[in-house]
């Protein structure tokens, strides 16, 4: 147990070299590292780990190659990964019966194995180090600082990574420095508001309160978004930090982590921290010898997507419904068990480390004026590299769909990017070179949100897309207040109307009244922002939506009840393979006399038979 800051700082000095060694070679061995975050679990790398140890044993290798494992490299769509230390090759799309080849040659003969290797989809060129990669060069790792490279789950290991070293920084401080820090950082909130993060915490300072608390909101519920999963389970000890740095500035002595019972592995991870902390007194009373207490607390999420709102997040905390309340007064002056309550969502707590460790101007360098530092997002959809990505604010759309995205799927056209999830909006080509910052996308009409940014291409229809984030709405209002539980069920009859070929032009004009009547009238940010995927994707889209109304017709094709399977006559080859295929015998013809043909009025537009034509004799109109 540490008991004084200076035995700590001894001691991390040692777990660093130790950690460094494990990368720099000095250590005599060089190490397998493999991916341990949840998609590349999911594709079997603790299976590709096991073979490594297998085979390492049975050349005789041990003692001279270890087997690591360590959170998510960013890359998704690329997993899973094995990278070598200390030549830093970086392998990926690695396979279990991959890893003989990789012992073989690698380990043992010393060679790379280049098909393994990245591939420029640009230059075709193979590249051997991650840093090289586009994926990564223009990535900044702040807020994910360690992930990728600690074992998540030794606290020796994050703490090698610079881990409490804010902390023993911040209590050399006063509270008020540690808050004029964080005021003067620039830092806001992460979690969508982006309200800044150091005047929340002087509101709560400013309580008089013997009871404080600092909540951890890790109930992470946009469609697409798992950024504050990937930091939860690949550097938990980094949020832990955070609040406790949070604690000493407001003065309070207990925290609460709120995370979804959907993550858990993050919730293992975190458990598991904690308990090391607590053994080797980081966390709870008396944390080295400063008379600063602080105690952590794991809670799980109750499934709710509302339950991401503050208010919301804290009634659910004390074993109440997860509903909003109306505010003032905000937690900051009443919250959990009505004492005063900070709450801050992981990558802001995971942020705050950063500041108080490497100081001011290492974080304000990054950013714009209005937005400094880093934000993560979620990048997904049509582009090329599906993953998480650590830019600095200011990097542009176009940066992070082409040069870290690695483009469009298969040389298709972008048509729009959706950010702030569906509190969000659809930003479009027009908007590619514009720098990414709170208010930058705010003004477009869309937000940051938490950083989930989906890409879509030429075959997305818009009007699906805005019926997909109401329906996600429409399931996830509480249902405490009028505007937002039936303005958004409205909204979801309207856009069924409009896909289902029955809308008028009249549908509008409804659209917009009921928008406005949830913005205006809404308790929380969900039923003020429902309407916002409506709202640009008409502004952006209007032809998509008119073309759905007016002439019954979907031009990405998407709208099944708007579209028709027709068997091209002159290229069937009357074989009744599409026949003998449909699940609902709407297809008839005459083998080998007669072309097929689709009745439409038995079609259940399931696209069974243009998968199963060999011919190409089957499209969409």
């Amino acid at each position: 147990m540490f008991t004084s800051c200076q035995e700590l700082e001894a001691r991390i000095a040692e777990y660093t070299r130790e950690l460094d060694g494990k990368f720099d070679g000095s250590e005599g061995m060089r190490y397998v590292m493999l991916c341990g975050g949840t998609g590349c679990v999911a594709a079997n790398s603790m299976g590709i780990k096991e073979r490594f140890e297998t085979l390492i044993e049975k050349n005789g290798l041990s003692g001279k190659v270890g087997v690591r494992v360590a959170g998510c490299f960013g890359m998704c769509s690329q997993g899973p990964f094995v990278r070598i230390f200390p030549e830093d090759v970086l392998y990926r799309l690695v396979k279990v019966e991959d890893v003989d080849e990789i012992v073989e040659r690698d380990l043992m003969e010393g060679e790379t194995v280049d098909r393994l290797l990245y591939e420029d989809p640009e230059t075709g060129d193979r590249i051997q180090k991650m840093a090289d990669i586009p994926f990564y060069r223009k990535q900044k790792r702040i807020a994910l600082h360690g992930c990728g490279k600690i074992n998540p789950n030794k606290i020796e290991e994050a703490l090698g990574c610079g881990g409490y070293k804010g902390l023993i920084n911040a209590l050399k401080m006063k509270p008020e420095e540690v808050i004029k820090l964080i005021l003067d950082s620039g830092l806001r909130g992460r979690g969508g508001g982006g309200f800044p993060t150091g005047k929340k915490w002087q509101f709560a300072f400013a309580q008089d309160s013997e009871q404080k608390y600092v909540v951890c909101n890790g109930d992470e519920g946009d469609p697409g978004a798992f950024m504050d999963r990937s930091i939860l389970e690949d550097n938990p000890l980094a949020v832990i930090e955070g609040m406790a740095i949070a604690g000493y500035a407001i003065g309070a002595s207990e925290g609460y982590l709120y995370i979804r019972a959907e993550y858990p592995t993050a919730v293992s991870r975190i458990n598991s921290i904690i308990k090391q902390a607590e053994e080797l007194g980081l966390l709870g009373d008396n944390i080295l010898g400063t008379g600063f207490s602080f105690h952590a607390h794991v809670r799980l999420g109750a499934g709710a997507f509302v339950c991401g709102e503050e208010t919301a997040l804290l009634n659910s905390i004390m074993g109440l419904r997860g509903m909003p309340r109306p505010r003032p007064p905000f937690p900051a002056v009443e919250g959990l068990w009505g004492k005063p309550t900070i709450v801050n969502n992981v990558e802001t707590l995971a942020t705050v480390p950063y500041i108080l460790r490497e100081g001011l101007e290492a974080f304000t360098q990054y950013g714009t004026e209005r937005s400094r530092g880093t934000k993560v997002f979620a990048l997904g959809g049509k582009v090329n590299n599906v993953g998480l990505v650590e830019i600095p604010m200011g990097v542009t759309l176009r940066e992070l769909i082409y040069e870290i995205g690695g483009g469009i799927q298969n040389g298709k056209k972008f048509k729009a990017i959706q950010t702030g999830g569906p509190s969000g909006g659809c930003l479009t080509a027009e908007y590619l070179d514009t720098p990414i910052d709170f208010d930058n996308l705010s003004e477009l009409g869309s937000m940051m949100g938490s950083g989930g940014a989906i890409v879509m291409d030429e075959d997305n229809c818009m009007v699906d897309v805005a019926k997909f984030y109401m329906g996600f709405i429409c399931d996830e209002s509480c249902g405490k207040c009028t505007p937002c539980r039936i303005g958004t069920k409205r909204m979801m009859e309207i856009l069924e109307r409009i896909t289902g070929g029955t809308g008028t032009m009249k549908d509008f004009e409804e659209l917009e009244a009921i928008g406005k009547a949830c913005q205006d009238n809404a308790l929380c940010a969900l039923g003020k922002t429902a309407a916002n995927p409506i709202i640009s994707t008409i502004t952006h889209f209007k032809d998509e939506y008119i073309s759905h109304v007016v002439d019954k017709k979907c031009p990405a094709k998407v709208c099944k009840k708007l579209m028709s399977y027709i068997i091209e006559p002159d290229k069937c080859k009357k074989c009744s393979l599409c026949s003998r295929q449909c699940p609902v015998d709407a297809i008839s013809g005459q083998i080998g006399k007669t072309a097929f043909v689709i009745d439409q009025a038995k079609c259940i537009k399931c696209g069974t038979c243009i998968s199963s034509c060999k011919f190409g004799a089957i499209s969409r109109e």
